[in-house]
């Protein structure tokens, strides 16, 4: 099918993610303070939205702590820098089993499953403009490693975040997530006019091939906005190739580390880098007030 580029563009920046990856790099953020500084830093740079996991400040292991995300909300809402908040809601479904002769019990190291109204208490509490939905169950990486998202949880949860106002981001890691997020939509759980990440090349879903991110691209329907990503070294391709297929991009170091070979990135410069590579291609950038408008979301005032 002939490509329909996208004129203007939204840059997500997924600031810091839940991975191992706390000790690979100085730049990768921890506390609350430096995950909102460097959002800032990435708004600043371009991004209009900005997608937001918070991490133990001492260690570095992703968490689910209440206090944590309501500290990084308060503190990018009470900046002088606008942009769109994307909260991510994947966390409390990793089940990690084992082993092949012995699945049961689950490994207590690593396992960590919550209900549905306990994975989406920070988004009640914190209310960001968008959270993220990861729409299926899948193989991911680590050899005994689920993550675990059952049809009945994802009904759960995308109407808990639905009634809240806060807009589903349906994370696709497979054809498959396309299938079932278009159920939830059909079902009247998400909005006709929803919003989905591609996420591509991450072990075991779909490969970052563009033959594959085509088929993704090709599911999406007419009505949806679309973004998409890869890891590592096919993350800055993948901005021209979303822009070219019609989307909008995502960077940052939940994704990838690297500016170029040998040299660790910043988030922002992950959001310079991908600008110049839109406005290369004769796209602009969008700002956050365009996209509130575009997605029909709703900002939230800071606390008083």
């Amino acid at each position: 099918m002939p490509l329909t580029m996208n004129r203007e563009v939204f840059i997500t920046c997924a600031v810091t993610g839940s991975g191992a990856t706390q000790d690979k790099s100085p730049h990768l953020p921890r506390s609350p303070k430096d995950i909102a500084e460097s959002a800032i830093a990435a708004a600043k740079a371009g991004a209009a939205v900005v997608h937001c996991h918070v991490r133990d400040p001492e260690t570095g292991a992703p968490s689910r702590d209440l206090k944590l995300f309501r500290e990084l909300t308060d503190r990018i809402r009470d900046s002088d820098t606008d942009v769109v908040l994307n909260l991510t809601a994947g966390m409390g479904g990793d089940m990690i089993f084992g082993g092949v002769e012995s699945p049961l019990p689950l490994s207590p190291k690593g396992t960590d499953m919550a209900g549905a109204t306990e994975r989406v208490a920070h988004v009640a509490e914190c209310l960001p403009e968008i959270c993220t939905l990861d729409c299926g169950t899948m193989n991911f990486a680590e050899a005994d490693y689920v993550m675990t998202n059952t049809p009945g949880m994802l009904q759960a949860m995308g109407r808990m975040m639905t009634e809240l106002g806060v807009k589903p981001e349906i994370e696709a890691f497979d054809t498959g997530h396309l299938w079932y997020a278009k159920q939830l939509v059909k079902d009247g759980i998400l909005e006709p006019d929803a919003l989905v990440q591609l996420c591509m090349g991450v072990p075991w879903g779909a490969p970052d091939d563009l033959n594959t991110f085509m088929a993704m691209v090709n599911n999406v329907p007419d009505t949806w906005t679309f973004s998409a990503f890869s890891l590592g070294r096919h993350q800055m391709p993948y901005v021209a190739a979303s822009v070219l297929a019609g989307g909008h991009v995502r960077v940052g170091l939940e994704d990838n580390l690297m500016l170029d070979r040998g040299v660790l990135a910043t988030n922002a410069q992950l959001v310079e880098k991908a600008k110049g590579i839109i406005e290369g291609l004769g796209a602009r950038l969008m700002t956050p007030a365009e996209v509130r408008q575009k997605l029909r979301l709703t900002k939230r005032a800071p606390r008083g």
